[in-house]
Formats: C-alpha cells, structure tokens, sequence
C-alpha cells in the first residue's frame, strides 16, 4: 500500500514538474500581436473646416441729431420696430447766442429795408397810376419790394429755426424731431430724456441717439486662416449654428473674402462674409457668437481606408497590406494618398477596392 502511495506522490510530482516546464516554454515564447482588418472601400470624403464668428445686420445705422439741443421726449424704446421716417425722439432747442444774436440782426435790417422799400413801392405806384413814370421803372421798384418782403421772411424763419429748432413755415421738416433713416428693429437708444446731444460736423461724429438695423438681411462675419482661405471662392455654400440656439442651422452663401491679412495673435487670418438665409421661426439677436462649416474639398465615392490605418514618413505614406504568407502577413507598401476629413483618407494609388491592410487596433494577443 505504501509503495503504491508513493507511485501516486511521484505521478504528481512529476505532472507539477512538466506543468511549470510547459508554462514557463509558454511564457517564454515572443508574444505575436493579432490586428484588425481594414478595408479599402468606396466613400464620400469631404474636408471641411469650422470658421468662428458673428451674425451681425448687413445695414446697421446710427440715427444722429441735425441739431444740438436736450433729448424733450423717447418715443421708442430698444427691440421695437420703426418705419422710415417715424419718429424716435423729440430735442428741445439750446440755441447758439451768437448764431441767435445775428440772427435777431438779421430780421431787424430786413424789416428796415423792408419798410423803406414799402414806402418807394407806394410813392412809385402813385405816380405809374398817374402815367408819370414808365413801366419799366415802376416793375423795378416792384421787384425790389417784392424781394424785401421774401428777405424779411427768410429772416423771420431763420430766426425761428436757431430759437425754436423749427420754423412756421416748415412745422412737418421740423429738425428737432428726430427720425428713422430705415425701416428696421431698434436695437439700441443709448440716451436718456435730458441728456445733451449734438449735431454731426467736421469735429465731431454727432451724438447717437438710435440704432436701427434690417434684421431680415442678416450677415455672418469671420475671420479664416491663411492655410485654408486659398480653396475658397465667393459663393461657396456654408452652414451656420448659433451657440444660443442648439438646435438652429442655417445656410449662407460666401459673399466676400478680405484682400487683406489681419495678424490674430501671430496668426495671418482673413475676414468673410456671408448671407445668411434668416428664419421666421427663430429670434436672432445682433452679435450672436456662431460657427460657418465650410466644405473646403470633396471627392465621391472614392477608395479610402481610415486614416489611422497610415504610417506617415516626411511627406510619404506607408500601409501594411495582407499577404499570403503566414510568417510574414503584412507587408509594408507606399500609397498616395488625396483629401481627408479627419477619419477616413482618399487613397490615389497603391490600393484598390477590397485590400485589405493592417490597423493600429490590437484585438487579440497569441
């Protein structure tokens, strides 16, 4: 019995010895990696580009005064729609002193000349009525009567437009109502009822008191890098997001690409602009931050693998195509390769439909 004991004790030692031997061989061995496949086929490349920017109104305009003065009234107010030639406010006159000075200086001298030429009128039309002076000296002195009285009103409504911002003759072109240049959407009175304002001149841009913009003709504004802004042309189509509205998008058509390189932090960018194809059934807001995706290239239906599948060199590509052999199953070749769009690559040459090459994926360790 015991010798049979230590039959059963050498057994099991002996398969403990052959097991660690096999284990050990086993680990001992170079490990073979197994790759996924991937296969060259037909695709649909496009590479686009993502292009930041604004929506801003193509007509955006700045109402300004005609006149210094104190805003009197608002008669609109931000977000509100205004029609050309609808009034947004009203000024209550300051006039100048020296301007209301000659102005005074003038309707007195015009009523002085006024008055002597009334008196020649009448001495003159006494006598032409009594046929002691001819027609032609009496149609002088009419004349020159006639031109005093129009002097005298030109006076008088100088003097009323420098006091009163208005004159009696001209109450509908008053200057001190302020009026929409467009029809539009008020965006913005940046004035208070009280507060000074002043005229546009040479000096001086004037004093806002409204801006109004056509939000039914609405641009995007961006700026395009350099690399990229050499396969655009205007009326390329684009789509724009808003990041205010997830779920808006919007077409655009390219309508201009600045000649000019503007320096953004080192990098040369070119700005562009585009129309957008504006919705009812979205509130846009002047200034919204939003994104143009631009189809830069495009190719259909072309052999394309993905691009992780390639091993770049300086400016070559490589694969490892699938080979028959067993030891060796891949073999390393050169491709040419076209446009990407970031997950899948044209191939121009050195695959064909159907081969089949080794990823970078590693699914399986032997």
């Amino acid at each position: 019995m015991k010798r049979v004991f230590k039959y059963i004790l050498f057994a099991f030692i002996a398969i403990f010895i052959l097991g660690t031997f096999v284990y050990l061989f086993k680990n001992s061995r170079p490990k073979v990696d197994q790759y996924e496949e991937l296969t060259v086929e037909a695709r649909d490349i496009e590479r686009t580009t993502i292009v930041t920017g604004k929506i801003e109104p193509r007509n955006e305009v700045n109402i300004k005064p005609q006149i210094n003065g104190i805003i009197a009234e608002l008669y609109k107010e931000a977000g509100q729609m205004v029609q050309e030639g609808e009034i947004i406010a009203k000024l209550k006159v300051i006039p100048d002193m020296n301007q209301l000075s000659s102005a005074q200086s003038r309707v007195r001298l015009a009523e002085i000349n006024l008055k002597q030429a009334k008196t020649n009128y009448e001495r003159e039309k006494a006598l032409y009525d009594k046929d002691l002076v001819s027609a032609d000296e009496y149609d002088k002195i009419f004349q020159a009567y006639n031109q005093a009285v129009e002097e005298r009103a030109a006076a008088q409504d100088a003097l009323e437009v420098i006091r009163d911002g208005v004159s009696s003759t001209n109450a509908k072109g008053s200057s001190t109502l302020i009026r929409s240049t467009i029809t539009g959407l008020i965006l913005n009175i940046p004035v208070k009822v009280g507060n000074s304002v002043i005229q546009a001149n040479t000096m001086n841009d004037g004093t806002t008191v409204a801006t109004v913009a056509n939000m039914k003709d609405l641009i995007f504004d961006g700026n395009i890098d350099e690399t990229e802004v050499g396969s655009l042309a205007e009326g390329t189509p684009m789509t724009i997001t808003i990041g205010a509205l997830p779920e808006y998008k919007s077409q655009a058509i390219l309508e201009y690409i600045s000649p000019k390189a503007t320096d953004n932090n080192g990098a040369n960018q070119f700005e562009i602009k585009a129309a957008v194809d504006v919705s009812s059934d979205h509130m846009i807001r002047s200034g919204y931050s939003s994104n143009a995706e631009i189809v830069l290239e495009s190719a259909t239906q072309v052999p394309a693998i993905e691009e992780s599948a390639i091993e770049f060199d300086g400016d070559d590509s490589y694969v490892y195509i699938k080979t028959e052999d067993a030891k060796e199953p891949y073999e390393r070749i050169q491709i040419t390769t076209g446009i990407s769009d970031g997950l899948y690559i044209e191939v121009k040459s050195g695959l064909k439909l159907g081969d089949k090459v080794r990823g970078n994926k590693i699914i399986e360790e032997k």
